[in-house]
């Protein structure tokens, strides 16, 4: 049973609404207001009442052990005895809100716990023998700040290589197993020999194989985007089935949301967090903290958005990751579902509710909900017109496409809902992959679930700042490079566990754009310099056949994912961004210089994550100024 759902009896929750009450720390139409929502809400009244601000749980939890004639105990001035608390007892101490505090001169234990229940008692009985212990309350935080604290370095361990430890090989913290060096050595010796020994006969080899592989590529992207037009990927929520859902019956939600040296967009973030069409006391709002990052952590504190946000802080460790930050909240998390926000996310506000129908209406194998991502500045300038145009077609076509070839579905590194369970299960994310979520769609496949998509958008800020969207491209290509090393390092398990079609959709969606992008430049200095100086003897190393697929990748195969650009934008009604779409070699050009520097980190820096530079755009302004109108009024 989650933390969150362990609720003491209404009786008593009202009993301590009262005693704020007489000593003058709620009003009468607080207290009134939440004896109307608690039935609605499925919460009791100080859960209400903490959840709405009109009270801080201190205060709360303190008036509750008045109501129940218990001490009451802050864990921050008297913390626990040093010999009680059990390290292997920690996810319970959890679980179950409690804490051992203090033994006393008889060899009874005082539990620490904000709650009194049948679980709680059990477990006690179970640890400590029948009259081994008696029971104190401590407020609702209290308990996870003092596990944090107090194990923080096994939290940090766990968080850093609980998948290395469990399954190495699904671990990106080695770039290349001993196989995949002496597979490069292989390669590399037997080009430069055949260089050697036949140059022309390699080179013809290596030209055909090119050309051959942007060809398979082409194909494959031509194949889905057709698929994706006509396959429906969305689990359709509608309006009528959101608003017949009871609050009551929702399941506590937890949200993280990881943010370094992002203090400028809080107030967007608090704002966004509260227009959630969700019931707040079934909310686990993490703010997920680097501890160095004092900034944030202070601006965090000043917003005095306690009563719906915690913050967690993430010890400096390397690496020091999205991935690794998510996986040690993830020990806190107190949800049936858990979903990523990243900190200047505008998330639909029924998006909760739309995936918990979503999950209730999909097949028991999906694990994850993704809802669609788009962009709330694309008309800042060149850079977010195109970036809506790709994310408007990867949404579009490219995912349902892949869904209906039943090839892994990448996940977006924001706005995906997991069933938590089923998250543990595999081990979270991996902490040494820079584009986490993409390897654990690949994961989740492997081990036979599967992604949906809800109609639902979370709109963020696209990248419109030139070296900032080259440090992001360049992060998100080496983690496609690391994924693809990773699932590849055995690769007859990957074909048996993904079948013939998921295998071969891997190479060409996961291996191949990297490898393309770093070809490109190539390519185009290589045509370039036959425009301007025709040399006959290059013709020799493109056979009719070789030299036909060749014409045909740069004439028809460019011309279409032109055309695909243009299509997207038709699709989402941006008829504005239609001219941009007769841009996009422009746009590749970036790509292959964000590739080679990605290909440079991945050697001599793998596991560094660049940090993308957020509110930076016009639109954020606004949002943030209108957020602070709000609050102000």
């Amino acid at each position: 049973m989650r933390f969150e759902t362990l609720g003491h009896s209404s009786a008593a929750s009202v009993k301590a609404a009262e005693i704020l009450l007489r000593d003058g720390l709620i009003t009468p139409p607080n207290l009134d207001e939440a004896l109307g929502e608690q039935e609605r809400w499925g919460s009791n009244v100080g859960q209400i009442l903490i959840a709405r601000g009109h009270t801080t749980a201190f205060r709360y939890y303190k008036a509750l052990a008045e109501a129940l004639d218990l001490p009451f105990v802050n864990l921050r001035e008297t913390p626990p005895d040093d010999d009680l608390p059990d390290a292997g007892e920690r996810q319970t101490y959890l679980d179950l809100a409690l804490i051992p505090w203090r033994r006393g001169e008889d060899g009874s234990v005082t539990i620490a716990t904000m709650d009194v229940n049948e679980d709680v008692e059990t477990w006690a009985v179970g640890r400590f023998g029948q009259g081994g212990y008696r029971f104190a309350i401590t407020s609702k935080f209290d308990v996870l700040w003092e596990v944090q604290k107090r194990f923080e370095a096994l939290d940090d361990l766990d968080a850093r290589e609980g998948l290395w430890r469990v399954m190495p090989m699904h671990s990106a913290r080695a770039t290349f197993v001993s196989g995949q060096v002496i597979a490069v050595w292989v390669i590399l010796s037997l080009l430069i020999l055949g260089l050697w020994w036949a140059p022309k006969a390699t080179l013809i080899g290596v030209s055909a194989f090119v050309s051959l592989l942007y060809l398979a590529t082409f194909c494959f992207k031509f194949l889905l985007t057709w698929l994706g037009g006509n396959h429906r990927i969305d689990v359709q929520v509608t309006v009528e089935e959101v608003a017949a859902l009871s609050d009551a019956d929702l399941p506590v939600y937890t949200l993280l949301i990881p943010m370094y040296k992002e203090h400028e967009v809080l107030p967007l973030l608090v704002d966004s967090v509260r227009k959630l069409d969700y019931p707040k006391s079934k909310l686990d709002v993490k703010l997920v903290l680097e501890a160095g990052d004092h900034e944030t952590i202070e601006a965090a504190k000043a917003l005095g958005a306690a009563s719906i946000f915690e913050i967690v802080r993430v010890p400096h460790s390397q690496p020091k990751t999205k991935p690794k930050a998510c996986n040690y909240a993830l020990r806190f998390a107190r949800g049936q579902y858990l979903c990523i926000y990243d900190a200047e996310d505008m998330p639909e506000p029924d998006q909760l509710k739309k995936a918990v129908v979503a999950f209730r209406k999909a097949d028991p194998n999906v694990a994850c909900i993704q809802a669609r991502l788009n962009y709330f500045n694309r008309d800042d300038n060149l850079l977010t017109r195109m970036f809506t145009l790709e994310y408007s077609q990867w949404f579009d076509f490219l995912l349902p496409g892949l869904d209906a070839l039943r090839v892994p579905i990448p996940l977006g590194g924001t706005s995906n809902h997991f069933k938590i369970d089923v998250l543990r299960g595999l081990g979270a994310w991996d902490s040494f992959n820079v584009t986490e979520d993409a390897d654990l769609g690949v994961r989740m496949t492997q081990e036979g679930y599967r992604v949906g998509i809800v109609n639902s958008t979370t709109f963020e800020e696209a990248n419109g700042v030139y070296p900032s969207w080259i440090k992001q491209r360049s992060r998100w290509i080496k983690g496609y490079m690391q994924t693809w090393l990773v699932h590849m390092r055995n690769p007859i398990k990957l074909y048996k566990s993904l079948g013939h079609t998921g295998f071969w959709g891997f190479q060409f969606f996961i291996g191949g754009p990297p490898l393309t992008v770093l070809l490109n430049p190539i390519l185009w200095l290589t045509f370039i310099v036959t425009l301007i100086w025709p040399m006959p003897a290059i013709s020799e190393y493109f056979p009719p056949v070789v030299l036909y697929i060749s014409l045909f990748n740069l004439l028809v195969a460019n011309l279409l994912y032109i055309y695909f650009g243009v299509v997207a934008a038709f699709k989402r009604q941006y008829y504005d961004l239609v001219p941009y779409g007769l841009l996009q070699p422009f746009y590749w050009i970036m790509h292959s210089i964000a590739a080679y520097k990605a290909l440079s980190q991945l050697i001599f820096n793998p596991h560094y994550w660049e940090k993308t530079q957020h509110g930076t755009s016009s639109a954020t302004h606004q949002a943030l100024a209108k957020a602070a109108e709000a609050k102000n009024g």
